[in-house]
């Protein structure tokens, strides 16, 4: 099935790894995820002080609400992704992660340090919004 996902970009703007909008079709269903945490099936989290780990399940979590959505990271229309650090090296470890996952569709994205995240030990967090055909 192919997205109605648009990615726009723009040659007057500085080159970056993302595109810097997405639109959708009038009458796309658009879907709102809950922040992808990097949580195990026991509600344990993924390991501990480890942020390209935290980012990997992060995303197989989103991959996971989006399948149960009907949707997949290509109907991914914008990302926000929270890393709970002030060293920009640990935000881009996670960034790097999640960029590998989408590959050539690559959203419009904002990349936060933040000081805490809702888990014990969580340092990752995704936050997502996704278009599919209209229902």
């Amino acid at each position: 099935m192919t997205s109605v996902v648009r990615l726009i970009r723009s040659d007057s703007l500085a080159d970056t790894p993302y595109a810097y909008a997405a639109t959708a079709p009038a009458g796309s269903r658009l879907i709102f995820l809950a922040g992808a945490c990097p949580l195990e099936d026991d509600g344990s989290t993924t390991a501990p002080g480890d942020y390209a780990a935290q980012a990997a399940r992060c995303v197989e979590t989103l991959r996971g609400a989006l399948a149960a959505s009907g949707a997949a990271l290509t109907d991914v229309i914008s990302t926000r992704v929270l890393v709970a650090s002030t060293r920009r090296a640990d935000l881009v470890t996670a960034w790097n992660v999640v960029e590998a996952a989408f590959g050539s569709h690559d959203v419009p994205s904002a990349l936060l340090g933040v000081t805490v995240l809702g888990y014990d030990d969580q340092l990752v967090e995704i936050e997502a919004i996704a278009a599919v055909q209209g229902d």
